[in-house]
């Protein structure tokens, strides 16, 4: 009987160890996650922007236990769509990543709110930052910061170049048609094998034609102020003029070659591309594909570059202590140890000069091209950025498909753009 008895003194004993084990549980669960203030993080879908903001939540969330970040993303084509709808609604992201050209649709259409002076001052984001986020300065406020920025180069395939006897990159424009030449291949029937360069106007290559190759020639895209069109000039003449002749007159590329110029690069099939750091990711997993990458080709011995960037915002969602954790969260991911972490896990570089211009960085096989061109880039200023960009999209099928002279054709798109610029500025 003693025996049983304290059998069942254990028993009882051990259920109470185990009921307030369990209290415990739920209340420190209670207490760290249903407590928890719940902000989302939007941006579109790219896979290693994805995995780079995953990493980048758990990091926050472990120095910041009161605070979760659901991270919600969409389809590129879907996604500025999606944003105006949900942030009108009052629902959607109380952070969002949005394109530094899309930066007065978006403040004018009320989605996004300044960032506060006292969070982010003015003069050290100015001192910090690459100057080309001055862009994201309006009416005496900023309305977001990148984590990265991005700029142009030349991606070349090594096993083409060394197979037509070509012994590096282009280092002007003049070396820059004579490699394509020797590597440009045709069938019987004239059709292209391979092509010397992949051209295409709705990747990379507009602003290859606005901010490099106007400016090789001695002229601006747009006047200082950037209310006028400048690129209606000798120089923005003889810019479109080389471009389309690479397929008019030299006949070593073809616009829309194996679907985009990134596809014909990555299938081996075209000696040459522009484009982005964040596309190394993509050619590095292309099986059999060797490449190198280079500054790209400069003029006269002037060389310019293109600079872009992504920018995250703080929409008019954000209230309360969803704001404040907007901030923190925001502070988080333009810090340079997250710059870094982009770079490794995107490819992009880092938004702050002391980050990006290291030495280790500079002399990357990959990077360092990207990186040494940032020091001459130009950033546009656009005020709507897909009619803008499709300025040079209509002027090279004006010139390619309708047959059409590179000045009348730029005097069409110039007009027209004009009154993009117009519409904004008058009201």
């Amino acid at each position: 009987m003693c025996l049983n008895k304290n059998l069942l003194m254990e028993k009882i004993m051990l259920r109470n160890m185990l009921l307030s084990a369990i209290t415990g549980f739920a209340i420190l669960f209670s207490s760290s996650s249903v407590g928890a203030v719940e902000i989302e993080y939007w941006q579109y879908t790219y896979k290693t922007r994805v995995e780079a903001i995953d990493k980048l939540i758990i990091s926050f969330e472990a120095k910041n236990p009161g605070i979760k970040v659901k991270h919600t993303n969409f389809p590129y084509a879907d996604y500025r769509k999606k944003v105006a709808i949900a942030v009108s609604a009052g629902d959607g992201p109380d952070l969002v990543q949005l394109y530094y050209g899309w930066l007065n649709d978006y403040r004018e259409s009320g989605l996004i709110k300044p960032l506060p002076k006292s969070a982010f001052p003015h003069s050290k984001i100015e001192n910090e930052f690459f100057g080309m986020v001055k862009s994201m300065k309006a009416d005496g406020e900023y309305w977001g910061l990148p984590t990265a920025v991005r700029s142009l180069a030349l991606f070349y395939n090594k096993d083409l170049f060394a197979e037509a006897g070509i012994s590096g990159p282009p280092e002007t424009l003049d070396d820059f048609i004579d490699a394509a030449k020797k590597m440009t291949k045709k069938d019987s029937s004239g059709n292209y094998l391979q092509i010397g360069f992949a051209v295409d106007t709705d990747g990379q290559d507009h602003h290859w034609w606005r901010e490099v190759l106007t400016r090789l020639y001695g002229g601006q895209p747009y006047s200082n102020d950037g209310k006028k069109i400048a690129y209606n000039s000798d120089a923005g003449i003889k810019a479109l003029k080389f471009i389309t002749d690479l397929e008019k007159t030299h006949k070593v590329s073809s616009n829309g070659f194996m679907n985009r110029g990134q596809d014909a690069f990555k299938a081996g099939r075209a000696g040459m591309e522009i484009d982005g750091s964040f596309r190394i990711s993509t050619f590095n997993k292309a099986k059999g594909l060797n490449f190198g990458i280079a500054e790209l080709p400069g003029y006269r011995g002037k060389r310019y570059n293109f600079s872009s960037y992504w920018v995250n915002g703080i929409t008019r969602k954000a209230k309360g202590e969803k704001y404040e954790a907007a901030i923190k969260f925001l502070k988080h991911i333009t810090s340079e140890d997250a710059m870094q972490l982009w770079l490794d896990t995107v490819g992009e570089l880092p938004a702050k000069p002391r980050i990006a211009l290291v030495e280790q960085n500079k002399q990357h096989p990959l990077y360092g091209p990207f990186i040494k061109g940032l020091s001459y880039a130009n950033a546009t200023s656009f005020v709507s950025e897909k009619p803008q960009r499709q300025s040079l999209i209509d002027a090279y099928d004006m010139v390619i498909l309708k047959g059409m002279s590179p000045a009348d054709a730029i005097s069409i798109v110039a007009k027209k753009e004009q009154g993009v610029l117009d519409e904004f500025y008058n009201n």
